[in-house]
């Protein structure tokens, strides 16, 4: 019998050293209440990381120099949890700069690696302190080293905080690369942008797989533009984005993940692809930009989406980045955006396809969303606590999640313990870890300055100070 070594960890609860520092925040945003709280000083401890204590201070009479630890003085500023971009693709860079294909068959393993660590530096330093990165596209499984280079105890490299879902999952056919050459093979050189899998047998292969190599996320491209060859005779045909798994397929990946405990993100763009991955309880629907129809219209196909779970993620950023902001496909995106808003759907999440444009920019997205007419306080919320709750593990959903989170105040949730991926952030309350940022800009005048990467002054993750005075420390 093959036993797993697990790394040693304190029993019980590890109590917090006497060493602390102080954060003194001018402003700071509650992602719960959406209230902006003045004058409010966050105690962390410096071995764990967590949040022990959050409470007002008076301006008038106070000798901050007197207080226990370093205090680190935030009073001209706005603090706010760490930004959390729930669907980036760290392998990948602009295709303004190098197309998808040429990325995918013709940088090598190692420079795509670099580049990684590039951009995980780059999206920290712009205030996203958190990402979930939904497939290497043909990178194999070289996310899975990249986390334990960005998150673990040993951490190497300055970056977010990564969830990975390695290899995304498509039937065959369906994904690029493809040859030109020869037109039934799947990939180019050996190199394949997907997981192939066809039948349930497969499928749940594919996922026990991801798995075990340590997928924190699987994805899934429930529709795509499968007959993208037949666009040199028939453009109609050939953009058209159609169902790729059958229901059972669907079922048994869905299934299959849940029951080890592993969240499920889904591409889907279209009504017909969306409504039954909702009753199959699905984790997050990515794009869902086309989802009216001859006879439905977006808001009918949300008011369905009302009540469920499932996080919707627009990437409203990559459509606006692909199309510069024109044309059919943009207006698609917008108007079912709208729709949701029109129906104060609040399960939204934050996340651009970063990748698709350039990495550091992340906020590009939360831009959009008030130009289409979001509250910006509810963005922010979206942007934070909103990604915590989407990347989170299962472990946190259903009535142990609920109790768990209700005892987060009990300091029990220590990363030496958990580890950095099990940690609740998204909120600056007792017990959670202290990934925070600060911007002096005004939301209300200017949204877009003051979340923008030149704005972010201030970063820190895990209670380790990452950008101080706007300037990089690592």
């Amino acid at each position: 019998m093959q036993l797993t070594e697990i790394s040693p960890a304190p029993k019980g609860q590890v109590q917090p050293a006497a060493g602390t520092k102080k954060v003194l925040a001018g402003k700071l945003f509650d992602p719960y209440t959406l209230e902006f709280l003045e004058n409010q000083a966050i105690t962390i401890c410096n071995d764990s990381g967590m949040i022990l204590d959050v409470t007002p201070f008076s301006e008038s009479g106070n000798d901050f120099t007197s207080l226990d630890g370093e205090v680190i003085d935030l009073r001209h500023l706005t603090v706010l949890p760490g930004f959390v971009d729930t669907h980036v693709h760290l392998f990948l860079h602009p295709y303004a700069e190098t197309s998808w294909e040429d990325q995918v068959t013709k940088e090598s393993i190692v420079e795509r690696t670099i580049r990684a660590t590039v951009h995980a530096k780059r999206t920290l330093m712009a205030g996203f302190t958190a990402v979930r990165d939904l497939g290497t596209e043909g990178a194999g499984d070289a996310d899975i080293a990249l986390r334990k280079c960005l998150s673990s105890p040993g951490a190497l490299i300055p970056g977010p905080r990564y969830f990975c879902a390695t290899r995304a999952i498509a039937p065959t056919g369906t994904y690029g690369p493809k040859s030109s050459l020869y037109l039934n093979k799947e990939g180019i050189d050996g190199v394949t942008g997907v997981d192939v899998a066809d039948g349930t047998q497969e499928c749940i292969k594919a996922v026990r797989r991801q798995i075990g190599a340590g997928a924190d996320w699987i994805k899934i491209y429930a529709d795509y533009t499968v007959r993208s060859r037949a666009s040199e005779v028939s453009r109609r045909v050939g953009a058209a984005s159609m169902a790729t798994f059958d229901y059972d397929e669907l079922r048994a990946m869905i299934c299959t993940a849940h029951a080890y405990g592993v969240k499920v993100a889904a591409h889907a763009t279209n009504r017909s692809t969306i409504i039954p991955l909702m009753s199959l309880r699905v984790d997050s629907i990515e794009h869902a930009y086309d989802v009216a129809t001859p006879d439905t219209t977006a808001v009918e196909m949300f008011e369905e989406y009302v009540g469920h779970k499932t996080k919707y993620v627009p990437t409203l950023a990559a459509y606006y980045t692909m199309t510069q902001g024109q044309g059919e496909i943009w207006g698609r995106a917008v108007n079912s955006f709208k729709a949701a808003l029109e129906l104060d759907l609040d399960n939204i999440s934050c996340g651009g396809d970063t990748g698709v444009f350039a990495h550091g920019t992340n906020a590009l997205e939360l831009s959009l969303m008030v130009r289409l007419g979001a509250d910006w306080k509810k963005v922010l919320r979206w942007a934070t606590l909103g990604g915590w709750e989407c990347v989170r593990s299962r472990l946190w959903e259903g009535e142990a999640g609920k109790t768990r989170l209700a005892q987060v105040g009990d300091l029990k949730e220590d990363p030496r313990i958990v580890g950095d991926n099990e940690v609740p952030f998204g909120a600056v309350r007792r017990g959670f870890i202290a990934d925070l940022i600060a911007t002096p800009g005004n939301f209300a005048a200017d949204f877009e300055g003051a979340v923008s990467a030149e704005s972010i002054q201030f970063v820190m993750k895990g209670g380790r100070i990452y950008k101080r005075d706007g300037l990089p420390l690592v």
